[in-house]
């Protein structure tokens, strides 16, 4: 499905194949001479990156994309956010060299960072304040479902990685560090302490400095996580020497997990031991990444290239904090919405800040559907920019759902509904042969209408009572489609009795007779193709509720 796409890749304007041509570049610069990635390039833009790969024997090493993750907490928004956004350009990366280059997609887990607080709404909260400072894989699981907490939450990232579907290996810091992975570079950053802390210094405030070591050893006696200066340094014995408060002066060698990194030491570490060719992150973390990269060089690597996201915003368009709670959760996101609305939500504008509220969620879903309605009529060079070539690493359904989320949202208000059956009841009208097993996205989507309009829509509807020239329309159009036979199921038919009232009874501009539609009839502001909504609630039904609103019935 990936391939044969080279010359559209190329040329394709969405970020994420922006993010796969600089990445190519990036690679090409990294493990190639400048004679020899001419030539490569050559092969590549002529839709040859097998030939490459056969050519030049550095390349067939496959090109490392990472996220990161840091367990003392669950899965979130970002977490979805940093890997969905991350597999779109390995999509695009994948399609850009005709899926001849094999690729990784690394979710490293930080889990042998020390616990420094005890995390809110977790439980046995005693329990983890006796583990402070340990290693999150030593301290004790609160939930008494695995070995420790560090392990809980890695089984929730990885069931929750998962349950979307995304293609990852799974990496934890604890192993990486005890197997000796990263022994060599720490040995590394060991022999070159002092540039390590002339790039460090300058960053830290005056306290802190004074204070400051690369190294993190963890007490023998304790097995803390300890923040102390290093004493000495033995190079040759790869060693270094501190005051351990439990265990008086203290030496520990730097490799086999007896030390972890300081978490910008950390983070330059592994992409240079990992060889890590890209890695995303954040905007607030444009000069940690800029110093990771400094410290990179300084260990001998080369930094990944990156880019960064901006932050979401809640309603009020103040920065998201887990601890004011003034975000949006994953699980809040998949009660009222789909997990392809979420990533529709992911791929749009990636540099721009946007509000992360329940209130994006309605619009998210329909204009995912409307994009996948959209891709079957596209062309090749469309499509290939298309959001959902990117959601559904070009295979996107080839349909979505007949019906959109905010009619449905007022199908549940109108009929009252409280359950899928009663809905399907309605469908089964205007979509005779559809059923939960034909059009799986449409019941899905009724589940997510009936918990969204419950908990935000209700509570929110105002309906107010007709002005003469809106009664007289709301009658007339009553009797227009109480003339059209009772089974009408064509939307546009009715859509155009619709007009016709509203030119006829002289509404300026016209679009105030729809608001009137919505307002009287429905309590809100805006409102579906009114037509396409008579079709499915059905005209017997919609003449009464125009009877009704007419009356002003509904307004009391």
């Amino acid at each position: 499905m990936l391939q044969n796409l080279e010359t559209l890749a190329r040329e394709a304007r969405s970020w994420p194949f922006e993010q796969a041509r600089n990445l190519l570049d990036h690679v090409l610069k990294k493990r190639l001479s400048d004679a020899d990635r001419t030539a490569a390039r050559l092969l590549i833009d002529a839709g040859k990156a097998d030939e490459a790969l056969a050519t030049f024997e550095a390349l067939r090493k496959p090109v490392l994309l990472e996220t990161g993750y840091g367990p003392s907490g669950l899965p979130h928004m970002g977490t979805f956010g940093e890997v969905a956004r991350t597999t779109m350009v390995r999509n695009a990366f994948r399609a850009l060299t005709g899926d001849h280059w094999p690729t990784r997609l690394v979710a490293f887990s930080d889990d042998m960072d020390g616990l420094r607080k005890v995390p809110d709404g977790v439980p046995n909260a005693e329990m983890l304040r006796e583990d402070l400072h340990l290693p999150l894989t030593k301290v004790r699981d609160p939930f008494g479902t695995h070995d420790s907490f560090g392990a809980h939450n890695n089984a929730r990232l990885r069931a929750f990685l998962d349950g979307f579907g995304f293609d990852y290996e799974f990496m934890s810091s604890t192993e990486q560090y005890r197997s000796g992975r990263f022994d060599a570079v720490l040995l590394r950053v060991l022999e070159r302490f002092d540039d390590v802390m002339a790039v460090m210094l300058p960053t830290l405030g005056e306290e802190r400095r004074a204070t400051y070591s690369p190294f993190l050893p963890i007490s023998p006696v304790t097995g803390h996580v300890l923040q102390v200066p290093t004493l000495e340094r033995d190079v040759d014995a790869g060693a270094i020497t501190f005051d351990d408060p439990a265990g008086g002066r203290t030496t520990v060698p730097v490799t086999g997990g007896h030390v972890k990194l300081q978490w910008k030491p950390d983070w330059a570490m592994r992409w240079t031991a990992l060889d890590v060719d890209y890695e995303m992150s954040g905007k607030d973390l444009i000069e940690s990444v800029r110093e990771s990269s400094k410290l990179c060089r300084v260990m001998g690597g080369v930094p990944p290239e990156g880019f960064n996201y901006e932050l979401f915003l809640d309603v009020e368009g103040k920065k998201i904090s887990k601890s004011k709670g003034n975000g949006l959760t994953m699980d809040e996101w998949l009660r009222y919405g789909t997990p392809e609305s979420l990533a529709w939500y992911m791929f749009q504008s990636p540099k721009s800040a946007k509000s992360l509220h329940f209130n994006v969620i309605p619009r998210a879903i329909d204009d995912y559907l409307s994009f996948i309605d959209q891709y079957q009529a596209q062309e090749p060079a469309k499509r290939i920019d298309n959001a959902v070539w990117s959601i559904h690493a070009g295979d996107p359904p080839a349909v979505a759902s007949p019906v959109s989320f905010s009619l449905l949202l007022n199908l549940v208000g109108v009929a009252n509904a409280s359950s899928r059956d009663q809905l399907w009841a309605y469908m089964g009208r205007y979509l005779p042969e559809a059923t939960p097993q034909t059009e799986p996205t449409l019941d899905r989507l009724m589940g997510h209408a009936l918990n969204y309009f419950d908990d935000f829509v209700r509570p929110a509807k105002a309906f107010r009572p007709p002005t003469g020239q809106e009664a007289a329309a709301f009658r007339d159009l009553a009797d227009r489609l109480r003339a059209l036979p009772a089974d009408t199921t064509d939307g546009e038919l009715i859509q155009n009795e619709v007009y016709a009232v509203g030119k006829a009874h002289a509404f300026e501009p016209l679009r105030s007779w729809f608001g009137a539609l919505y307002e009287v009839l429905l309590g809100e502001k805006q409102g579906p193709r009114f037509g396409s909504f008579a079709a499915i609630y059905g005209l017997p039904q919609t003449v009464e509720l125009l009877e009704r609103g007419a009356d002003g019935r509904l307004a009391g």
